[in-house]
């Protein structure tokens, strides 16, 4: 075992892609690669980025004056779609690249990340992991179930950066992870509010289940739905689009961006304050659906995600769901931080990686 290990983090987002280079615990470098909406229209979809990406990632190495055989592991927020994980790391290998290049399962960019560090797995010998992945499934049989017994509820939700922080705020209370219940809400272009359970994630609301979000659509009535499917002025890609890209806060005021609904708010538009008060009620809804999951036995509330810095949006959350537990805000992500530790642990021996063939 060394005592230096020198790891990778790549996390691709939509317009950007985060990187940072750590030596164990310590944070060497950090770059957000942004990539303007007018460069990523030119792709016709996410599989075809991945030159521009890889080329991205490529002229950070070089400016960190580092050589990818320096590299002791590279660390991807990252996976195929399609397929229940459990928590903690999986290794990068050719199966788990095979099912990134299928276009059903690169639903994100995130999807890229595998792709690309298999590549230095190959030249270099480099081991790549991911790590607590968005379709981490810990969740109890019951909170499975739907209405139709062909279709389960599926997991989606900011696993990494939420048990990060959830173990920090444990720590915080001189209490370990497993031993607090929380509700964990993440807040930003995507919100997901799950329950944590003596260090499992039993219960959740992911995007699409719950409150609608700066620009995603949330849930609503199936009869509506049904009326949208079938009013000829959509195909399933512009419905999913229109869901993901052109609802919530955007389809109202034509910005996605919460500081400049709180400046309308200021200015006394009452349309943006109504549909900020709305996000927040949504959001407070969502929280209490978790905590009856424990019969109220909820620790600490956390709010956590770039949106949490808005004092205005976590006080009205805060407002309605204190009676519930003590809320917590913990604002930013950690995500980088997260998948350094997780491999690091990995690396040192203290965890195992599991195969992207193994069984679920």
């Amino acid at each position: 075992m060394k005592d230096k290990y020198v790891i990778l983090c790549i996390n691709p987002g939509s317009t950007s892609t985060k990187l940072a280079l750590f030596e164990n615990e310590e944070k060497r470098s950090e770059q957000n690669l942004e990539h303007p909406s007018e460069e990523i229209a030119k792709y016709p979809d996410i599989i075809s980025q991945l030159p521009m990406r890889k080329t991205a990632i490529d002229r950070y190495i070089e400016q960190q004056g580092i050589r990818p055989d320096q590299i002791d592991a590279i660390a991807v927020r990252g996976c195929p779609a399609g397929k229940r994980y459990h928590a903690g790391a999986y290794a990068v290998d050719g199966d788990m690249v095979n099912e990134c290049l299928k276009p059903v399962n690169a639903v994100h960019p995130m999807c890229l990340a595998p792709i690309i560090a298999y590549e230095w797995v190959k030249e270099y010998g480099i081991p790549a992991y991911c790590y607590d992945v968005v379709m981490t499934d810990e969740m109890d049989d019951v909170a499975k179930m739907t209405s139709l017994p062909w279709i389960k509820r599926n997991p989606s939700m900011h696993m990494l950066n939420t048990r990060a922080v959830a173990t920090e705020v444990a720590e915080s209370m001189g209490k370990s992870y497993d031993e607090v219940n929380f509700i964990m809400c993440h807040l930003g272009g995507g919100c997901s509010v799950s329950m944590h359970k003596h260090g499992r994630v039993i219960d959740m609301v992911p995007s699409g289940e719950g409150t609608f979000t700066p620009s995603r659509a949330g849930s609503f009535s199936n009869y509506e739905m049904i009326r949208l499917c079938f009013s000829g002025k959509y195909t399933a890609q512009s419905l999913r689009e229109l869901f993901q890209d052109h609802s919530g806060i955007v389809a109202y005021l034509n910005t996605s961006d919460c500081r400049e609904v709180e400046k309308m708010i200021a200015a006394g538009n009452e349309t943006a304050k109504l549909v900020y008060e709305a996000f927040a009620y949504n959001l407070a809804k969502d929280i209490g659906t978790m905590a009856v999951t424990t019969s109220g036995q909820v620790d600490r509330i956390v709010l956590t995600g770039g949106i949490a810095y808005s004092e205005m949006l976590t006080g009205m959350v805060a407002e309605r769901v204190r009676f519930i537990a003590p809320v917590v805000v913990r604002p930013g992500a950690i995500e980088m931080e997260a998948l350094d530790r997780g491999i690091l642990r990995v690396l040192r021996g203290e965890e195992s990686a599991r195969k992207f063939s193994d069984e679920y």
